[in-house]
């Protein structure tokens, strides 16, 4: 589901190549009602949804005060609203059935906001909130249905080809960078398991612990890196289209420009789903060596 006909109709031959079955869908998920009839039409063909992930996003690369109220207001639409509304409608499907995952795509910055994207950082915070309050109820009420968060870092797409940038300079992800494969594996492994929250990559858990332990440090770091590292050193085209309101045309595919720095895996996702056999091999470890000791 997705604004875009063309990125929607390049991804259906990907989908069935890999032998499933593919249902193009064109929505804005900041309309509810085109949210509701697209569940309506997938349950319709092709059965009860197992798994919603809600992962749509806009942004504007922009100082706060040059900011417009109009462009405030889709941000919140798309990246806040547009997840409330595709949860509201995975619940009315599963909580009768009391079975189905539901999958918040989120990222660092739904815990450590950085410069020249606050429309965006606010979003996620306010997904971050939201999706906690869901949590508990779902808790309370005792219902199978589960609700898990992913938490990405930077990731080379298009979108930042596509994003509404006041910057002098091409905006771009702040490093370390990561390729899309990267956070798709990484929600496929949390539709399946399903845990509280998963941090992928390094620098993800990185931003979230300075930001509990050194949060005056990090804003001072951030004020004075966060504005060229978000910029490459090419100038921005003057009038180039954005995808604030309208799709693009064409089909866009997955990755960006930054095929040269980003990195196709991260050793942290790795020591995260192999968490519990590594904990397994650490108490070995330790009784191996006060077994050692003890003989000494």
């Amino acid at each position: 589901m997705a604004r875009g006909e063309d990125g929607l109709v390049g991804a259906l031959p990907e989908v069935e190549a890999a032998g499933a079955s593919g249902l193009l869908q064109q929505a804005d998920v900041a309309d509810p009602d085109q949210v509701e009839a697209a569940a309506e039409r997938v349950e319709r063909e092709l059965g009860p949804i197992d798994v919603w992930v809600n992962c749509a996003m806009l942004s504007v690369f922009s100082p706060v005060k040059e900011l417009e109220a109009e462009e405030a207001r889709r941000v919140t639409e798309v990246t806040y609203l547009g997840y409330v509304y595709g949860t509201l409608a995975a619940l009315r499907r599963m909580l009768p059935r009391d079975r189905g995952t539901i999958v918040q795509v989120g990222s660092a910055l739904a815990y450590r906001a950085i410069p020249l994207q606050a429309l965006y950082c606010g979003a996620k915070h306010a997904v971050e909130g939201f999706t906690e309050s869901l949590r508990t109820e779902l808790m309370h009420d005792g219902s199978s249905v589960r609700v898990t968060q992913v938490q990405l870092p930077a990731l080379n797409t298009p979108h930042f080809d596509m994003v509404r940038s006041r910057l002098p300079r091409h905006p771009m992800p702040v490093p370390p960078i990561y390729q899309p494969e990267v956070a798709a594996r990484a929600i496929v492994w949390a539709a399946e398991q399903a845990p509280r929250e998963v941090n992928v990559g390094w620098s993800t858990f990185q931003a979230i612990a300075a930001n509990k332990l050194v949060p005056g440090l990090l804003d001072r770091y951030l004020a004075r890196t966060g504005y060229d590292g978000q910029q490459t050193d090419e100038p921005v085209e003057a009038g180039r289209p954005d995808n604030l309101w309208e799709p693009l045309t064409g089909d866009r595919g997955a990755r960006g420009r930054f095929d040269d720095e980003a990195r196709p895996r991260t050793s942290h996702f790795w020591a995260v789903r192999h968490r519990h056999a590594l904990v397994l091999a650490g108490l070995a470890g330790a009784a191996l060596l006060g077994a050692a000791l003890e003989r000494r």
